[in-house]
Formats: structure tokens, C-alpha cells, sequence
């Protein structure tokens, strides 16, 4: 804050100040008023060509700034952080200030990157080896709680390579054995910070590399899920084994992010509804981060992993809030659809995000267009109705 004042001090040029809005964070100020309404409303009189710009408007407001592609991006601060990534006003104002930037830039780079980075190396490694070993004791309660404690032990210790201030609530509703574990996905440090606080079996692909060896080590000591890229993509076979997990009471629960891609943390979007065909306890979790210390978005379109951890391993801290919400087991009346959009509104009201129901692979993927007709048929039928009653 107080190096946002500085730079609004050093502007010695008037700025135009802008009305605010509701939507002063957008690029754009919206008509908020339903659709339906607004088509209701033309027809009350009779037909006029002007009518046709409420929906040139619509879709202009679509085209300028959709729902959809600012979700993946990282989220605009209202202040500067003195990290690399700031507010898109910032420029040049004093030496001050820039020599504050450089001691920042310093203090980052030349002692915090170095902690941190050899903090990494001794929870990967002892993650890797404490696994190992304890994957060759024979299966039993011990080899169990050998398990948990190597696990929660390095996790905790890369969260300390991270600077991590982590603040859990409600920790009575922790997931259970047995249970299944789903959370809003920010990163790929999701998984750590919440293991951090328990253990929990993991769902993914195999990977090579660094990743593999870990995924290869970490399995032998606990009934982590990891697929083959060809068995993936069997919705299938998937079922069938995390019902096989979750069948057993025993298992550690499964942490799953439905929304199988990475958000900026501003929003909750659609969750797939495999994860919860499976059957038994739901265990929402929200996490929200706090962009003021650190960004913690993976823009994997933009960044590869390596690039993203040293974005991440040269930020102030990584602060965020975990809020463990009540259990909830899909009612007779509902769908996997239904359920999986009642568990996703519990966890956007909690964390404070924003509920979009479109799905995450529009990130990567084009817009069906099975989808559009859909959307089409929609406008129709609303055309249509309110053009009989006016």
C-alpha cells in the first residue's frame, strides 16, 4: 500500500478518474440484468430495428471480456507488491522506490531462493527415500503409520520451502477414511498445502522425469491412484478403481479437483461429474490464496513447471486459507450433475468465489458445437415465448 501511494503521488499528470462500478475490476461496466428480463421487456411494445443492439451489445461484452479467458490469468492486485508481477499502472516515479524494488529483487533472489530451494531438496529427496523404505515393510498398521508420518514430515517441509502461512478452519470436518477429499484447483501446490494438514491418496497420471520417480516411490508405501495415459482417458476404468478405494475403509481418502485444470482463484468453475458417481462421503474443501504475497495461479499455458516454481519459490509467501466444509452424500433425488453443482456452490460461497458454470477445458479446448446449438435453442425459445405473451 504504501508503495501504491507513491506511485499515485508521483504522477504529475491528472488522471481521468473513472466512474466506480460494481464491475471497476473488468474492462467493461455490464447490464447485470437477466437476459429473459431484457427480451421481456422489448416486447412490451411493438418491434423496432433498435432492439436488435441489445444483443450486438451482448455479444460485444462477450468478445471484449468474456467470463471465461480472464479466469486464467493471473488476478489483477489493487496495490503493488514489489513482485515482478504488478498492477499494470505501475511505471517509473522515483529512485526511491526503484531502490526499494532492487533490495527487494536481492533479498529474493540471493538469500530466499537459496533457503528455499535446498528446503526443496531435502523434503523431495526424503519424501523419495522415507517412502522407498517404508514401502518395503510388510503391509500392516505399522507400515500405515510409518506412511502417514513421512508423508505429512516432507510435506511440511516443502511448505516451509514455500514460506507457506497456512491458516486451517474447521478442522472437525477434516476428510475421513474412507471419504472423498475435493477442492477448487489454484496450482499444483494445491495437493501440498493440503497435506500438509493430513494425509490423503492421490489421483493423476504417471508422469517421467522427477515426478515419476516421486509418484513410482510414493506408491509403494501408500494406496496412491495413478493412471496410465491410456487408461485415463477409460472413464470406465477409473470408476472401477477409485470405487475399489473407496470401498475400503481403511484407504487414506482420495483428494480429486474436479475441475481438472488450474483457476486463478477468483471463481470456481464446472466440476466434472466423474468424481461423484462414485458413491460414499463427500468432503468439500475451499481454498482461497492472497495474491498480495505471492501469486500462486499456474498459467500452465504460459509457464512450464519450472518457471512457474521459480515464480513461485521467489514470491514473498505463499498465505492462504483452507476452510474444511461438512460432509455431504448425494440425496436420492439428484444426478451426479446436481450433486456435483450443490458441492461446488458450498465450496464458491465459502471461499468467496465467484460460481461459473462453464467448463475448464475451454482453456486448451474450442467451444463445442453441440454447446452453441444448445445456446442457440435457448435464445430462440426465450424469443419466442415473450414474443407470444407481448
Amino acid at each position: 500500500q504504501w508503495a501504491t501511494i507513491r506511485l499515485q503521488k508521483g504522477v504529475k499528470k491528472p488522471q481521468l478518474q473513472m466512474p466506480q462500478t460494481p464491475t471497476a475490476n473488468g474492462i467493461i461496466e455490464r447490464d447485470e440484468t437477466p437476459m429473459e428480463k431484457e427480451i421481456a421487456r422489448l416486447h412490451r411494445a411493438d418491434f423496432e430495428f433498435s432492439h436488435i443492439f441489445y444483443f450486438c451489445r451482448k455479444g460485444f461484452e462477450a468478445i471484449v471480456e468474456d467470463e471465461v479467458t480472464q479466469r486464467f490469468s493471473s488476478e489483477e492486485l489493487l496495490s503493488w507488491n514489489l513482485l515482478t508481477r504488478t498492477n499494470v499502472n505501475f511505471h517509473y516515479i522515483s529512485l526511491r522506490l526503484t531502490v526499494v524494488w532492487v533490495i527487494g529483487v536481492i533479498v529474493r533472489y540471493c538469500f530466499l531462493l537459496p533457503l528455499r530451494f535446498t528446503l526443496a531438496a531435502i523434503g523431495i529427496t526424503s519424501m523419495i527415500v522415507g517412502t522407498t523404505v517404508v514401502g518395503q515393510l510388510p503391509n500392516g498398521s505399522v507400515k500405515n503409520y510409518l506412511s502417514e508420518v513421512v508423508h505429512l514430515t516432507c510435506s511440511r517441509i516443502l511448505v516451509r520451502a514455500l514460506s507457506g502461512t497456512i491458516h486451517y478452519h474447521n478442522k472437525e470436518n477434516r476428510p475421513q477414511k474412507g471419504g472423498i477429499c475435493v477442492a477448487n484447483h489454484t496450482s499444483p501446490i494445491d495437493a501440498i498445502i493440503l497435506t500438509n494438514d493430513g494425509c490423503y491418496a492421490m489421483v493423476g497420471q504417471v508422469h517421467g522425469g522427477l515426478m515419476g520417480v516421486i509418484q513410482r516411490a510414493t506408491v509403494k508405501a501408500c494406496p496412491h491412484v495413478w493412471f496410465e495415459r491410456s487408461e485415463i482417458k477409460d472413464r470406465h476404468l477409473v470408476t472401477k478403481r477409485l470405487r475399489e478405494h473407496v470401498a475400503d475403509k481403511s484407504k487414506l481418502p482420495i483428494l480429486i479437483f474436479p475441475e481438472g485444470t488450474c483457476i486463478n482463484n477468483t471463481s470456481v468453475m464446472m466440476f466434472k461429474k466423474g468424481s461423484f458417481e462414485i458413491g460414499g462421503t463427500i468432503y468439500p474443501v475451499a481454498i482461497k490464496y492472497d495474491p498480495q504475497f505471492g501469486d500462486a495461479f499456474w498459467n500452465s499455458s504460459k509457464y512450464n513447471i519450472v518457471s512457474y516454481l521459480l515464480r513461485i519459490m521467489t514470491s514473498w509467501a505463499i498465505v492462504c486459507n483452507v476452510w474444511y466444509l461438512p460432509p455431504m452424500v448425494r440425496e436420492e433425488d439428484e444426478d451426479a450433475v446436481q450433486f456435483a453443482n450443490r458441492v461446488r456452490s458450498a465450496i464458491a460461497r465459502q471461499g468467496g468465489l465467484t460460481e461459473l458454470p462453464w467448463d475448464g477445458g475451454l482453456k486448451r479446448a474450442k467451444v463445442k458445437d453441440t454447446f452453441k446449438e444448445e445456446q442457440q435453442k435457448n435464445y430462440s425459445k426465450m424469443l419466442v415465448r415473450n414474443g407470444s405473451i407481448g
